[in-house]
């Protein structure tokens, strides 16, 4: 199975959605995420990582604030208050949620 970063944003833009499934398999499910101009996300019930495709900004995840570039990987534990801030307009990134309801044990 191959998903492309560009056949992925294609289908993206087509639908005209902020997100898009492209996988799934077991408690894996794969989306790519392009917000516009702001990220209304609330807290998710599974663990989630971010992989960054494209564009750089600040991700607020809990009480802590990281800058970002394309290919950093941000893992957000579920329930865990977290958004992308002061993104430039070229933003996007993989979205992997897995695992059980509440999360993985540490």
């Amino acid at each position: 199975m191959k998903v492309s970063t560009s056949k992925a944003l294609q289908r993206l833009s087509e639908d005209k959605s902020l997100f898009l499934n492209v996988f799934e398999h077991g408690t894996l499910q794969v989306e790519v995420y392009k917000p516009d101009q702001i990220d209304l996300q609330e807290p998710h019930s599974r663990d989630e990582v971010y992989i960054v495709i494209s564009g750089t900004g600040e991700f607020l995840n809990g009480d802590k604030r990281h800058t970002f570039a394309p290919g950093d990987f941000l893992f957000v534990p579920a329930g865990v208050e977290h958004r992308f801030e002061n993104f430039t307009e070229d933003f996007s990134t993989w979205v992997l949620f897995y695992g059980p309801e509440g999360g993985e044990n540490p």
